[in-house]
């Protein structure tokens, strides 16, 4: 493991020793003494250690015991890796001596033979031994040790899998069993400098026939008639549009090459743009992930999931910047929003002649009489995207409580209101307003795989007649009792199209799964192409399509949770002088601290709206960075504009604390009057 030194503290550690030491557990913070290992307790495991003598070596400063019951033996912990010792990084950070460390089983059906080690290709015999390990989900997958655990340090929790079938959770777990040493840490390779950089390169030239470009065929000219499109499937091949049959940029092109192996497999009409990412790929680069907490219990599938789940939305962030540095920051689209009515206005702004989504955005509310609100406080775009998110989410476009798919409203498709739903979120996401989070998979892998290759479910349907017809349907357990319930429910099968003669019993599964098809995905066909469509916006469906994990990151889940800390980061301090400075930063810190602790009449979520008209921290972040600037004034004052809070400058912290609650509680209230 790797040694440190701490000068300050007069020490030097390992860190696999200090994980697996016997009578030391992390007591303190991620920063407190070493690694959370507080001081003192180092010293009495040292003072402890150097009473046990090793059973290998024979030298005292055995810190590290066997769990196994009733045994007794104590050693080093180089001398336990030289003595084969297994040492499990995972939970109590258990040891087991040679003689009680856990031995894998051989199948007594499966003969004894030799096969290649599938990382080195080195021959390995197949029988369970300290350096030999089986795997657990493949029959005849044999590895060295030494394999598996330089392939462990390598590949990291994300990419470390068996290299036979690809299965992750149970061959991580057999292998933790066994002492395989799994960092969580991102895989090598993607931490190295440029390491995918012949991906960035797009291939630009017109292979069609004639080429009627003047400038010739590696001529590209975006957002014009001699902008290079290339096929949709292999994407090594290109044309200008001009020389093609296709009309405009919004339409999909294959190769001469492509479109004849889907002509010979049948598959042409079907094709549809694939995802090329996998639900594995987590593409973070330049940045070294942190290892688990020493002597923690290693992370529940519940934390590794939130775990991921911020490195994928950390990704998202990383493609929108990629899409707004199309924003054009040199002209102006301007909204004239009012407040009463967002949807009406929004949509009027959007359907305008002038608006362009590439431009840069200025919204300007005006109130019930129609006036614009000149006041810093009021009106900032990330109130309006805010506003108007949630508008979408309680909209008839949408159905369902939490995950909701699209609804049928049959004047919202003869107003065309679904493309421009889905403009609306492409923009927001672009500009920096906050997502709509409300997604279901169900819609979302729609929009990415294409409604032919999703399956919904039940928890799909957000009409409750419908949702109990299907559950009767899939309910009976005889012959009889499916009949008489498809005799019952016949009108409705009728309207579906799925009324048929059952058979057998297993005729119920593929009647449910064509009745959930319909309702879900069929019934509503007009509006997700309308929705689908807006969505292209400004390429984001394009980015959904091509990073799903990342986007089902923000799309599908609620923004995590503030704390006082986030909030803490979030803002830069400015302040008159030093003196107020530090001051007003404990003042500030202190007042963060009670919100999150329920001590307030105030949200951290509102000081967020107040100070920027946002609830939570959009994925592409705010721009300009919120600040907090301490001044001689006597109340707070949120400059939504700036993103910025004026707070005042008190001589006690419940003076300060006070006029906080008082500022933001009555600004918010006398808003939404």
């Amino acid at each position: 493991g790797e040694k440190r030194t701490y000068k300050e503290y007069n020490l030097t550690v390992h860190y696999y020793c200090l994980l697996m030491s016997s009578g030391i557990w992390q007591r303190g913070e991620e920063d407190e003494g070493v690694y959370g290992f507080l001081i003192k307790d180092i010293r009495k495991e040292v003072n402890r250690a150097a009473k046990l003598k090793c059973n290998i070596c024979k030298k005292k400063g055995a810190s590290i015991g066997c769990v196994a019951p009733k045994c007794k033996r104590s050693y080093h912990f180089p001398c336990g890796v030289q003595r084969e010792c297994i040492f499990q990084f995972m939970e109590q950070f258990g040891s087991y001596c040679w003689e009680h460390r856990p031995v894998q089983k051989l199948p007594s059906d499966e003969s004894r033979g030799s096969s290649q080690c599938t990382i080195c290709l080195e021959f390995v015999e197949h029988f369970p031994m300290y350096n030999i390990l089986k795997s657990p989900c493949c029959k005849n997958a044999w590895f060295h040790r030494d394999c598996l655990q330089y392939q462990a340090l390598s590949a990291g929790v994300f990419f470390f899998r068996c290299t036979v079938c690809n299965n992750k959770d149970k061959f991580q777990n057999e292998m933790l069993r066994m002492g395989i040493h799994i960092p969580e840490k991102d895989a090598s390779w993607e931490l190295e400098e440029n390491a995918y950089q012949d991906l960035l390169q797009r291939y630009q030239h017109c292979d069609a026939r004639k080429c009627l470009c003047r400038n010739g065929r590696d001529y590209n000219k975006p957002d014009s008639k001699w902008e290079i499109k290339c096929c949709q499937c292999c994407g090594s091949r290109g044309t200008h549009l001009a020389c093609s049959p296709i009309e405009s940029w919004k339409e999909n092109w294959e190769c001469i090459e492509c479109r004849s192996i889907f002509a010979k497999s049948g598959n042409y009409q079907n094709q549809k743009k694939r995802s090329m990412a996998t639900s594995e790929k987590i593409d973070v680069t330049g940045r070294l992930l942190e290892e688990p907490s020493p002597k923690c219990p290693r992370q529940s599938p519940g934390s590794q999931h939130s775990f991921l789940l911020r490195i994928q939305k950390r990704e998202a962030s990383n493609l929108l910047r990629e899409l707004k540095l199309q924003v054009n920051n040199t002209k102006t689209t301007r909204l004239n929003i009012n407040r009463d009515n967002i949807w009406s206005s929004a949509l009027k702004g959007f359907r305008g002649r002038n608006f362009n989504p590439a431009n840069t955005m200025e919204v300007k509310f005006t109130n019930c009489k129609g006036r614009v609100e000149t006041d810093a406080f009021h009106g900032s775009k990330h109130e309006f995207f805010r506003l108007l998110m949630l508008h979408l989410q309680n909209s008839s476009l949408f159905e369902g409580s939490s995950s909701k798919n699209l609804s049928l409203d049959s004047q919202a498709v003869k107003e065309n209101l679904y493309y421009e739903a889905g403009k609306m979120i492409a923009v927001s996401l672009v500009h920096g307003g906050v997502p709509p989070s409300f997604f279901s998979k169900t819609l979302f892998n729609c929009l990415v795989y294409g409604p032919e290759n999703v399956k919904p479910t039940v928890e799909d349907v957000a009409d409750f007649d419908v949702a109990q017809r299907i559950k009767m349907v899939k309910c009976p357990t005889t012959l009889a009792n499916l009949k008489s319930t498809i005799s019952d429910c016949s009108e409705y099968l009728i309207i579906a199209g799925c009324l048929r003669p059952m058979t057998t019993l297993c005729d119920k599964d593929m009647l449910v799964n064509d009745l959930l098809i319909y309702h879900v995905i069929k019934r509503v066909h007009s509006p997700f192409e309308s929705f689908r469509q807006g969505l292209k916006m400004l390429g984001v469906l394009e980015k959904i399509q091509l990073h799903p994990d990342a986007f089902s990151s923000i799309l599908c889940h609620k923004p995590e949770r503030l704390s006082a800390r986030v909030l803490g980061d979030l803002f830069t301090i400015h302040c008159l002088s030093d003196v107020n400075k530090v001051k007003g930063v404990d003042f500030w810190m202190g007042y963060l601290q009670d919100v999150e602790g329920g001590e307030s009449a105030a949200t951290l979520e509102d000081i967020l709206v107040f100070a920027t008209g946002s609830s939570s921290v959009p994925p592409i972040g705010f721009e300009p960075d919120p600040s907090v600037k301490f001044l001689r004034i006597k109340y707070p004052v949120g400059n939504r504009q700036l993103n910025s809070l004026e707070l005042p400058i008190t001589k006690t912290y419940e003076q300060f604390k006070n006029k906080m609650d008082f500022a933001i509680s009555n600004g918010l209230r006398l808003e939404l009057e």
